[in-house]
């Protein structure tokens, strides 16, 4: 059966490219452009694994993190922010989501990091 990420982010390009590399990795792939989108989104599908954006219009990453942890306590979250700022990445942590990473960073070594993360809540 087929993995399945949502992919949150207010930039078009960055959902983009996440979304082409995903698909031509087999998995499902959704995407949502802000935290109350993406939150809604994780209700209707509950995917494996969400890679969420710290920086977004109407509800931030941290936030919509929070509120998806609260309905799915076991949900892989990676948040990606373009801040490399500790206390956001405590924060962050904080609440539940499993990796922060910054940006730009290495499309590959995300998408092994999004396996690695996966193949964790399977075993």
């Amino acid at each position: 059966m087929p993995k399945t990420i949502l992919i949150v982010d207010d930039q078009k390009g960055v959902r983009r490219l996440l979304e082409e590399l995903f698909k031509m990795e087999g998995w499902n792939v959704y995407t949502a452009s802000d935290g109350i989108e993406a939150v809604s989104q994780v209700q209707a599908i509950n995917p494996d694994i969400v890679l969420m954006d710290m920086k977004m219009p109407n509800m931030n990453g941290l936030e919509s993190s929070s509120q998806i942890l609260a309905l799915c306590p076991d949900m892989r979250i990676i948040m990606m922010t373009a801040y490399g700022e500790m206390d956001v990445v405590k924060k962050a942590l904080e609440v539940g989501v499993r990796r922060c990473i910054t940006k730009p960073f290495d499309i590959l070594n995300l998408r092994d990091l999004v396996n690695e993360l996966v193949m964790e809540k399977v075993s």
